[in-house]
């Protein structure tokens, strides 16, 4: 999933649900330590020469010839080959903490929902419509004079329910109406709430006919419990940055003794922290699949009043849940009792006020960035505020949003070119199912049942949401906020007891990004997702297949992979493999996992293979079902030439152009501890295991890149 961060001025679009495909990472600034060496003491091999043109697209529709350094051998570093020249010459923006083609597209989505959103905000648009919703809710953030103007006034009543919490039972009535629905469990990138526990609405592990409430760990206002835990100088320095920051916004909204009660509020998170599960333990669908009745919780997580908690979320109807994190859920509960009064107070006061700061005057946002934008990322400017803007109204009112800009943006003649290349990827992955030699008859059969029952939903979904519901008002940004996330807190708590939607989708159509949801089998790939370079139609099928069609082929795998394979076709989690079967997927998930190990980005940090292992597969089976669909598309027919390059080496490159990324250190140190994708130059790498890269580039056994025919990873 290509996601775009989105915590407090950690702003961008929201990462969505369930397993997600596509993320695009890079290198350092400097180009990253490498397990084999850029180029060879020899000369470098020119490519393969090509077969005789046939019908050929123009270069610039297809692949980006500047942008590759043919004094790099394809088979020494891959990555480099294919983006070399770009990466060399290319300087990160000051506002931004990554750049590369990810950006370029996600710079134009952009330019055009802003001219959207301006043009809501200032067209008199009728009361009541989509126009003035999404207008009002754009202009509200960008009314800094309003902001300003009221100070921390706003602040006023978040912090009267804090300080009203005088006993247990208020302790546990105000954390259940702080519950809002901003998690999702089977994401492994997107696990963090502000809140101290948090709600996802999803269809039943193991009953697809209904939905589930899922409870998960929160409240920590770093991003993994390893921020707090780890005794690296990193980790630590984060650490006194951190609660600088705290004492600051404290400071800020006149709290009184702010240091002392920073120092009280970092302490009770990193008790919190050593009850969450890790990053890895999160993402394994086994251990987070634990349901529990409303009596379970009084047994098996004592110190916290439920009842309470349940009545003030609006929780009293469901006779069970899921609980993803029962550790972290006993843990909670456990610090509820123990600690003073006082000291969840202290806490819950500095949550509530960065929980928000984007809404408050601009000392509270450059405070926020200086320690989530600089600090953590490596940012070097605040984001147009412009920007952010759009972001929010696109995050809140993503169905408002997407119609309009799908209407713009998105023609019928895409959608139907875009199926076409679909329908030839999930053939080839059936193809590919039939062909396994390992697989017994009767896993096959179960396996291309739930290919068939796959619902694939492309550019936008078939039904739009209603959003007249959240109640937008001009001027009023903070208070936008806080009905945003209580309508869609209570748009899922309606959910519950309804027939399941797999039509639903789980992300904004105008982001660039793509997800597959397991528990429904399906996958979302978004209208911004869908326009050049990505999907071209000026570029050869080769370009197209290798770009976008890799982003097909991925999603379809993640219903495969090492924990989508988990579920069947219904969607419930039931294991519908033969043991030995199992064993066999589990032995070629677990090389993969050792081979993406190996890859260090800095001397002292390297790619985690078992937390990135979903994303590796998804990518590995992806891109040889794309290949396989983009020869099937021919109909026997030679590849056209591009460039000079033959339709094989312009497929790999455009696979490897589609990671064209470079990131600013301290965001790439922080996605190798939190990320479940690996960083996009070794995506790249992902062509080790295909032997038709070795065909098309004639990597030799002596290239560092080169992997043995039976050490190449075959999954699907």
């Amino acid at each position: 999933m290509l996601r775009l961060r989105h915590r407090p001025v950690r702003f961008s679009s929201l990462l969505l649900t369930l397993l997600a495909g596509l993320a695009g990472c890079g290198g350092a600034d400097a180009p990253p330590a490498q397990t084999a060496p850029v180029a060879t003491d020899a000369p470098p091999a020119p490519p393969p020469a090509p077969p005789a043109p046939v019908a050929p697209a123009p270069a610039a529709h297809s692949i980006d010839l500047e942008a590759m350094d043919r004094s790099v051998r394809p088979g020494a570093d891959f990555f480099l080959f294919a983006n070399g020249s770009w990466y060399a010459k290319t300087e990160i923006p000051p506002d931004r903490n990554t750049t590369g083609t990810s950006l370029r597209v996600t710079q134009e989505v952009e330019q055009r929902t802003r001219a959207l959103l301006e043009e809501a905000a200032h067209a008199g648009a009728p009361a009541g419509s989509i126009a003035q919703r999404i207008g009002d809710h754009y202009a509200s953030y960008l009314d800094e004079v309003t902001i300003e103007s009221r100070g921390v006034a706003p602040l006023a009543p978040l912090l009267e329910r804090v300080a009203k919490i005088k006993d247990a039972r208020a302790l546990a009535s105000y954390l259940g109406a702080s519950l809002r629905a901003d998690v999702d469990p089977l994401n492994n990138t997107n696990l963090h709430t502000d809140h101290l526990l948090g709600l996802f609405v999803e269809q039943d592990l193991n009953d697809p006919s209904r939905y589930a409430p899922y409870l998960l760990q929160g409240g920590l206002g770093m991003p993994d419990r390893s921020y707090y835990l780890d005794e690296t100088p990193r980790m630590q320095a984060a650490r006194l940055a951190y609660v600088r920051y705290l004492a600051t916004i404290l400071r800020l909204a006149g709290v009184k003794g702010p240091d002392a009660k920073a120092a009280r509020a970092f302490e009770l998170e990193k008790k919190l922290a050593s009850v969450h599960a890790t990053r890895t333990e999160s993402g394994d669908v086994s251990k987070g699949n634990n349901p529990w009745t409303r009596a379970d919780f009084a047994a098996k997580a004592k110190g916290l009043d439920w009842n309470a908690f349940f009545a003030a979320a609006g929780l009293e109807a469901p006779a069970g849940f899921i609980v993803w994190h029962p550790r972290a859920v006993s843990g909670i509960a456990a610090l509820a009792k123990s600690e003073p009064l006082d000291v969840w107070r202290d806490y819950l006061t500095a949550r509530a006020i960065d929980h928000v700061t984007r809404f408050l005057p601009k000392a509270f946002v450059e405070a926020n960035f200086g320690f989530y934008g600089k600090e953590l990322r490596g940012s070097q400017a605040l984001p147009p505020r412009a920007r952010v803007a759009a972001d929010l109204t696109t995050k809140w009112l993503p169905d408002s949003v997407g119609k309009v800009y799908v209407e713009r943006h998105f023609p019928p003649e895409t959608k139907q070119a875009v199926m076409a290349m679909v329908n030839e990827i999930v053939g080839a992955f059936g193809r590919r199912i039939d062909s396994l030699t390992w697989m017994t008859p009767a896993t096959k059969v179960k396996a291309k049942e739930k290919l068939a029952t796959l619902k694939v939903g492309i550019g936008y979904p078939d039904v739009w949401r209603d959003e007249s519901g959240f109640n937008v008002v001009r001027g009023d940004a903070l208070g936008n906020f806080e009905r945003a996330e209580l309508f869609e807190y209570k748009r899922n708590l309606q959910k519950l007891g309804k027939p399941v939607d797999r039509g639903e989708w789980a992300m904004p159509v105008n982001i660039v990004n793509a997800v597959n949801l397991p528990v429904r089998n399906a996958l979302n790939i978004p209208a911004a997702s869908l326009g050049p370079p990505y999907f071209d139609p000026k570029a050869t099928a080769a370009a197209n297949y290798g770009a976008v069609g890799l982003t097909f082929g991925h999603e379809i795998s993640h219903s495969f992979d090492n924990e989508g394979s988990k579920f069947d076709a219904k969607g419930r989690f039931v294991d519908w493999w033969t043991p030995a079967d199992r064993a066999q997927f589990d032995a070629a998930a677990a090389a993969l996992a050792a081979q993406f190990s190996t890859y260090k980005p800095f001397p002292d940090a390297a790619v985690d293979g078992k937390l990135t292992l979903s994303e590796n597969i998804a990518d590995l089976a992806g891109l040889s079902a794309a290949f396989d669909g983009w020869r099937a598309s021919l109909g026997g027919a030679p590849a056209p030439v591009s460039g000079g390059l033959s339709g094989e080496q312009q497929f790999f490159l455009a696979f490897a152009q589609k990671w064209q990324t470079k990131m600013r250190e301290p965001l790439l140190r922080m996605i190798l501890t939190t990320d479940g994708h690996a960083p996009a130059r070794y995506r790249t790498l992902t062509v080790r295991n295909l032997d038709a890269w070795y065909s098309a580039f004639d990597v030799a056994p002596s290239d560092p890149l080169f992997l043995a025919p039976n050490a190449r990873v075959r999954v699907w």
